[in-house]
């Protein structure tokens, strides 16, 4: 069962590759400079917890920031009894939050709020009006709202029961936008596309297809990594028309062919593009030879057919201590069939993992091995 389902993996893994393959939307590759998200942050006080938040002796800060608000509202507190506060149902958190683009002033956001200090528990809290500030000092959003944590923790003296992380919450929609970042698209009458993956030919090709579909001269590549397209006249007073008729064009879009292993989960993530040259493989007491043997296909007398050649893969493994021969192989070997055959007699995702980085040391991998 267990080989069953390495070998499924492998598959999924190869099928979405081949998938890959098809043109990919500018939207989906691509974005335009400018156009960003803003991380928020804020410090406030939840409130309304049973017995869970912040001990005053510890968390000084906490009981300072209590002092400030009640002197705010008009609370009278001698300063020389602060200490005398004793309060359980309060905790201090830090609120953060991402301001999407083209924000305007009114709309919500998603907050997350996470305890600073010793709380136990931030289940049942409210979170206070908290302004949340930017880079440059200023506010931008106000949040304040019931905490919703998704996690429990109770228990005495003797044992605790805990699931998830309670001292962390999210509040959906809880933050309201006060201020909008300017942003200007098309400025000088250039869009400037910035691609995810940086990649010459997926560049070029995004330069072609957008020359293609609006003309030479509309688009060119000045770095593997960004992409110039003028605003064309027509379309000088709607830049949102030009841009949604851009975003929609396919693109054939390329990368470096790559193999990602986690040593620690045992993950395997292979790109379509990864091959390998001539290799012989022996792990352990297990020896596995891979050779490539094109086949001819010759049409019989008279029928009018073609000659073609086609490809036939043969795989030999070696369960005893035999000597390994080396192949000669004309055309290099999906490394999926390697993992196939790995798996079919009994390999280990960490089999594999070492078996790799063996492959890639002796020059024999043609992509980039990744380890986490």
């Amino acid at each position: 069962m267990k080989k069953k389902s390495i070998l499924c993996l492998f598959c999924t893994i190869l099928l979405l590759g081949v998938q890959s393959a098809h043109a990919a939307r500018i939207k989906d590759i691509a974005n335009i400079h400018g156009v960003r998200d803003n991380q928020l942050i804020g410090y406030g006080i939840v409130t309304g917890l049973n017995g869970t938040g912040d001990d005053m002796k510890k968390s000084v800060f906490t009981l300072q920031a209590i002092y400030n608000m009640m002197v705010r509202h008009g609370i009278t507190i001698d300063p020389d009894n602060i200490d005398d506060i004793k309060i359980e149902n309060i905790a201090a958190v830090m609120v953060t939050g991402t301001l999407p683009p083209f924000a305007k002033s009114g709309s919500r956001m998603d907050v997350q709020v996470a305890s600073i200090g010793d709380a136990e528990s931030l289940a049942g809290g409210t979170l206070l009006m908290t302004p949340l500030l930017g880079p440059d000092g200023n506010v931008y959003s106000v949040a304040q709202g019931p905490i919703t944590i998704g996690a429990f923790s109770y228990g005495g003296k003797a044992a605790t029961v805990q699931q998830n992380h309670p001292t962390v919450g999210r509040i959906a929609s809880g933050a309201i936008i006060e201020k909008s970042v300017p942003m200007e698209i098309g400025e000088n009458g250039i869009l400037q596309y910035q691609l995810r993956d940086a990649d010459f030919t997926t560049a070029s090709n995004l330069a072609a297809t957008v020359n293609k579909r609006f003309g030479a001269g509309t688009a060119y590549a000045d770095s593997p990594g960004t992409v110039q397209v003028k605003v064309l006249e027509p379309y000088k007073d709607n830049v949102v028309d030009f841009i949604a008729s851009l975003e929609i064009l396919d693109v054939d879009s390329d990368s470096t062919a790559r193999i990602v292993v986690n040593e620690r989960t045992g993950t395997i993530v292979m790109g379509k593009d990864v091959r390998l040259s001539t290799v012989a493989v022996s792990h352990g007491n297990l020896s596995l030879i891979i050779r490539e043997d094109p086949q001819v296909s010759q049409p019989a007398p008279l029928s009018g057919g073609q000659t073609v050649v086609t490809p036939q893969t043969t795989v030999d493994v070696i369960e005893d201590d035999g000597e390994l021969v080396l192949l000669d192989m004309e055309k290099g070997v999906s490394i999926g069939e390697i993992a196939n055959a790995l798996n079919a007699i009994g390999a280990t995702p960490r089999d594999l993992i070492a078996i790799f980085q063996a492959i890639k040391a002796s020059g024999s991998l043609q992509g980039e091995l990744i380890v986490l």
